[in-house]
Parts: structure tokens; C-alpha cells; sequence
């Protein structure tokens, strides 16, 4: 028994699809899903954003174990 086989990843079909995409609905409504799916990217576009500009320090400058601004591992 595999991995997948165990949480059945990778086997819906059409008529599961349909049925989690009418719960979905139902449970949402017609009018909010446009505004969820429009702040989900809204909050993916700025996570990629702010991951693109942040540069990890430690490899900017050299490692001085006499520094006390630097934690101690």
C-alpha cells in the first residue's frame, strides 16, 4: 500500500469534483466565491513579492563569533 493509495490523492473524478464544487457553493454562495479566490491571490502575489525582496543576512557578511549582535546557535 502506497502513500497515495492511502489518502486516495489522485483519484476523483468528474462526479467528485462536481459534488465538492456544490458544497463549496452552497456553503459560500454564488456572489462570495469571486471575492475569496480575488484575496487568496491578492495574498499569494504579496508573499511572492515580500520572498523576492528579503535576502537572507548571514550571507552577506562573514561570521565573527566574537559579535554579540549575532545569536549563538
Amino acid at each position: 500500500m502506497t502513500l497515495a493509495s492511502l489518502f486516495l490523492i489522485g483519484s476523483f473524478g468528474t462526479t467528485e469534483i462536481l459534488l465538492i464544487l456544490f458544497v463549496i457553493i452552497l456553503l459560500f454562495g454564488a456572489k462570495r466565491i469571486p471575492e475569496l479566490a480575488k484575496g487568496l491571490g491578492k495574498g499569494i502575489r504579496e508573499f511572492k513579492d515580500a520572498s523576492k525582496d528579503e535576502q537572507p543576512e548571514f550571507r552577506d557578511r562573514p561570521a565573527n563569533p566574537n559579535d554579540p549582535t549575532q545569536p549563538r546557535l
